[in-house]
């Protein structure tokens, strides 16, 4: 009989609020060490997010498939690869499957790709008994992110314990520098997002003169939400961000609007998605709600708590331990 062994982990959704890219040096030569490639940034973990099992077994050949709300899914690139570097620490041969289960929108700026990408490291790492630490499984799952263009800084984020973060310095899990705005449980965040994406390589990867700019911007947010470090004035920071970058459309326009008309504390878009996500109390998530389903169908609305853990393992059975 094979042996065989299951392990779940869980990521929670990362919105990102606000970015500032860092791939190059000051005087604009490529950074050459990947561990200090990244994006300072900041914004929320939520509740709903990425659930993965990681079933391993013993293999005459090493393998890997990956399922995403049970469908096959070889277009899983960052996941494939996570789970071949780890596979690449061990002399035996093995058989993987990684199940993703995601309750969030995928590719409209909610993490889901680093969500994916650290869950199969978390739970590789246990089925496999690698010694490894949490920023070491990191740094695996931030390296897939900049291999496949998906990412720079949201496996860091997904590794602090959640809640309002900030990276205030890029990098890799354990490079980075990470702090968080106290964020109180009275709240809950109301989603609304369009079904079109916006292309990360059009931003992380395109032209100096475009990075440059949206730096400049990510930078003066990041300022003045240190500046007055609070729940309200990051999402007010975070809106004028989406803004001066060019990256506010007419529809995120409409739906930041109405959710501050309907009692939302703030807003601001989704980076990068065509999604807005406000900040509600929870007396009054209703009303941003209702207010969201004016404009989109009901499927296209979310609304949640916000994480405080963090990525980790969750409810493993061993079926037959190596």
């Amino acid at each position: 009989m094979s042996k065989k062994k299951v392990v779940k982990a869980f990521a929670p959704g990362a919105i990102s609020s606000f970015f500032e890219i860092f791939d190059t040096n000051p005087d604009g030569t490529p950074i050459v060490d990947l561990s200090c490639i990244g994006a300072r940034g900041g914004g929320f973990g939520l509740e709903l997010g990425v659930h993965t099992t990681v079933t391993l077994e013993e293999a005459f050949k090493s393998g890997v498939k990956i399922f995403i709300n049970g469908q096959f899914a070889p277009e899983a690139l960052v996941s494939q690869a996570v789970a071949w570097m780890f596979l690449g620490k061990v002399s035996k041969q093995f058989s993987v499957v990684v199940d993703h289960r995601i309750d969030v929108p995928v590719g409209m700026g909610f993490g889901t790709s680093a969500g994916g990408a650290l869950t199969t490291g978390l739970a590789l790492r246990e089925a496999l008994g690698l010694s490894l630490t949490y920023n070491q499984v990191g740094q695996i799952a931030h390296l897939a992110e900049l291999e496949f263009h998906t990412g720079l800084g949201t496996v860091s984020s997904l590794s602090d314990s959640g809640g309002l973060v900030l990276v205030t310095e890029p990098g890799a899990p354990g490079v980075c520098k990470l702090d968080r705005i106290p964020f109180s449980s009275n709240y809950v965040v109301v989603a609304g997002f369009y079904g079109s994406k916006i292309s990360k390589d059009d931003v992380f990867y395109s032209s100096v003169g475009r990075k440059l700019e949206v730096n400049r911007f990510g930078r003066a947010a990041l300022v003045g939400i240190l500046e007055e470090p609070s729940v309200v004035n990051f999402l007010s920071c975070c809106w004028l961000f989406a803004q001066r970058a060019g990256f506010a459309s007419e529809r995120v326009c409409e739906l930041v609007r109405l959710a501050v008309e309907a009692g939302a504390v703030g807003a601001a878009q989704n980076m990068i998605g065509e999604a807005v996500h406000a900040v509600v109390l929870k007396e009054n998530a209703s009303f941003v709600v209702d207010a969201f389903k004016r404009v989109l169908p009901m499927e296209q609305v979310l609304c949640c708590g916000v994480d405080l853990q963090g990525a980790r393992l969750v409810d493993n059975v061993d079926e037959k331990a190596f």
